[in-house]
């Protein structure tokens, strides 16, 4: 067979361009952001990224580190067993980078760091969440090096002797604090522990709620969600503690010693103080509640049957004397909504989680507005500049989930908004039980100066 010049050179580019098509796809990353999820609604606030999470939704708790020049955004999970990173230094094209495999039948919702230092909690899986009380599970913490930010180091696994740890607060130094079971005591709580050498945590000290321990009486079913709030100098701790807002002293860590407490319930209920958020500059605290209960069970309670929980501001200008200021208002539908009421759309409605993260360099520091999670009816945004009035100025809810990821919502599949996390950037993440992370922007009034870019 003969061939021209003419051919010859044909065929050579065409191989050449496709081997460097080869060479291209190679180099390209892993997987790319997903299309944002057509029909949300919003005010004052627009997403512009999302990220299906290879597959995984239902993410949970969250944290952010810049890391050469890249930004990589951490999550537990409710339905999988393990931790998501992502890389969002482009938040509006968010890419999957690795799913850490954590152990089996157990929850590995919550996850805290500080510099190179991450602390991931193990508790049992309850058997509405999926989990089989037949089957083995872990507890405890475990503690990574993540110098290397895509490839952590397991560098001791510390055991509470229970049912496990529910949430752990780490701002950095010597100590972290755990909402944790321990034996001889009922439910869960607070510990703290020296993570100094991680290589080998000890116990620091521990602080209950009379009536806990074994032979107290009288007995109380009082439990710490947390984590605790750490003050700069160290010496103070902000707890939200079952059914009271509690000021510590830890100025001695082997016995905290109680300074204030608020009790909030009743008239609040479900978990009245979930979390606490003091407010950097100024003598106060935010505090608010988890609502529980609305499509948690099979044939379980009606939603909002029962009361309201709390999202409230606290004066903490004497720590021994903390009184509630205000109460922020109460989300109502959009219009147009075919529901009366939040607690007629199904799942959960009331308050969950804030933007809690701001020890980290990367995260939002807390100033005049609130990011609260407020379950089916999303993301709500309160300016508390004044804080004897604090106003709702922005707001945004998912769609619709199409996919079932996990069994809650047992009543109707709706959204139910998780967490939420702010960059320094300006980047609001949000995370919900059948969907991926949405990215979002808020464009409204006391909108923070972006830090970094």
């Amino acid at each position: 067979m003969k061939f021209s010049i003419r051919t010859f050179v044909h065929r050579f580019v065409l191989r050449l361009s496709m081997a460097g098509a080869i060479v291209i796809m190679l180099t390209l990353p892993a997987a790319y952001g997903d299309p944002i999820p057509k029909g949300w609604q919003g005010s004052n606030m627009k997403p512009i990224g999302y990220s299906g999470l290879d597959g995984r939704g239902g993410a949970f708790k969250m944290a952010i580190r810049q890391v050469a020049g890249r930004w990589y955004l951490y999550m537990g999970h409710e339905w999988h067993r393990g931790w998501t990173i992502i890389d969002v230094t482009d938040a509006t094209n968010p890419k999957f980078v690795k799913f850490v495999e954590g152990p089996d039948n157990t929850n590995t919702i919550q996850m805290e760091f500080h510099d190179n230092l991450m602390i991931t909690a193990l508790q049992r899986k309850q058997p509405n969440w999926g989990g089989d009380p037949k089957r083995p599970h872990e507890e405890g913490v475990l503690l990574w090096d993540i110098s290397d930010p895509v490839n952590w180091k397991q560098l001791s696994h510390w055991k509470s002797g229970g049912i496990g740890v529910h949430r752990v607060g780490y701002p950095g130094g010597k100590y972290a604090s755990l909402s944790t079971s321990m034996p001889g005591f009922s439910r869960q709580i607070l510990l703290f522990l020296d993570v100094s050498d991680p290589k080998n945590p000890k116990e620091a000290g521990r602080w209950w709620m009379p009536g806990q321990k074994d032979g107290e009486l009288p007995k109380s079913d009082a439990s710490f969600h947390g984590p605790a709030i750490i003050s700069d100098d160290g010496k103070t701790a902000y707890v939200g503690y079952g059914p009271a807002v509690v000021i510590l002293d830890i100025s001695d860590i082997s016995k905290p010693r109680l300074i204030g407490q608020l009790n909030i319930s009743p008239p609040f209920g479900a978990i009245p103080a979930h979390d606490v958020l003091p407010i950097p500059g100024k003598n106060l605290l935010f505090v608010h509640g988890e609502m529980t209960g609305e499509g948690d069970l099979p044939n379980g309670p009606l939603a909002c049957n029962g009361p309201i929980t709390t999202a409230a501001m606290v004066d903490i200008k004497d720590p021994a004397k903390p009184f509630l200021i205000s109460i922020l208002p109460r989300p109502v539908p959009p219009k147009g909504a075919p529901y009366a009421d939040f607690c007629d759309k199904g799942g959960r409605f009331g308050p969950h989680n804030t933007n809690l993260e701001y020890h980290l360099p990367d995260v939002e520091k807390q100033a005049d507005l609130i990011y609260l999670t407020y379950f089916n009816a999303g993301l709500r945004i309160y300016e508390i500049k004044n804080p004897r009035a604090p106003e709702e100025v922005g707001w945004f809810m998912p769609p619709t989930p199409t996919k079932r990821h996990g069994p809650l919502p047992y009543d109707k599949l709706v959204s139910q908004t998780e967490d939420v996390l702010v960059d320094t950037r300006g980047n609001i993440y949000i995370t919900d039980k059948n969907w991926g992370i949405f990215i979002l922007r808020y464009t409204g009034p006391g909108q923070p100066k972006p830090t970094a870019k």
